[in-house]
C-alpha cells in the first residue's frame, strides 16, 4: 500500500490557540506526523486527529477534503 498523505489540506492558516483552521493541527503535531515512519503510527494519528477535530469542532469539511487528497495520490482512504 501507498504512504498515507498528510492529514494537510493545504490551508496552514492557524488560530490562536494554535490550531490550523483546516485540519486542526497544531504545528508540532504536522512536524510529528511526517517523522511517522510505520502505517500503524501513521493510520493512529489520523484516528487521534478526526477525535481532536471532533471536540474542537467546525471541521466537518476536513474528510472531504482529505479524502480528495487520498484519491488523488491513490490511496485508500485510512478513515
Amino acid at each position: 500500500m501507498s504512504k498515507i498523505p498528510s492529514p494537510c489540506i493545504g490551508v496552514c492558516k492557524f488560530r490562536r490557540e494554535g490550531h490550523c483552521i483546516g485540519c486542526s493541527m497544531t504545528k508540532a503535531q504536522k512536524s510529528m506526523f511526517r517523522k511517522l515512519k510505520k502505517e500503524k503510527h501513521q493510520q493512529a494519528f489520523i484516528d487521534m486527529l478526526v477525535h481532536q477535530q471532533n471536540d474542537l469542532g467546525k471541521y466537518r469539511h476536513w474528510a472531504a477534503a482529505y479524502e480528495r487528497r487520498c484519491d488523488k495520490k491513490g490511496v485508500k482512504l485510512p478513515l
